[in-house]
């Protein structure tokens, strides 16, 4: 056999040993998604899945009522009197600071 006959064969083979990897790698185990498939045909087979309340693009509110909320939340709040400390000091007493 020649020499570019040899290239040629171990060539060819080795293309072909390429495509066989790929399909030897079916494997004969469960994945997590699997056992759920009734449900699965079931979705497929809904005619309407969405809400129909979904294309109301008209949305219900009062303007006054969220403005005043919106108001409510930019104005911080009045700071809290800081709380009474107490302080005992040896056997003299007790100091409270206010």
């Amino acid at each position: 056999m020649s020499r570019n006959k040899l290239l040629l064969v171990l060539l060819g083979s080795s293309l072909l040993g390429g495509c066989a990897a790929d399909y030897l790698n079916n494997y004969d185990t469960m994945t997590l998604a699997s056992g759920d498939s009734q449900k699965a045909n079931q979705l497929l087979q809904t005619v309407d899945p969405y809400n129909p309340a979904s294309n109301n693009t008209k949305i219900e509110g009062d303007g006054a009522r969220s403005m005043a909320v919106v108001q409510k939340y930019k104005l911080l709040p009045a700071s809290p009197p800081p709380p009474n400390i107490t302080v005992n000091v040896g056997n003299s007493g007790v100091v409270t600071t206010q």
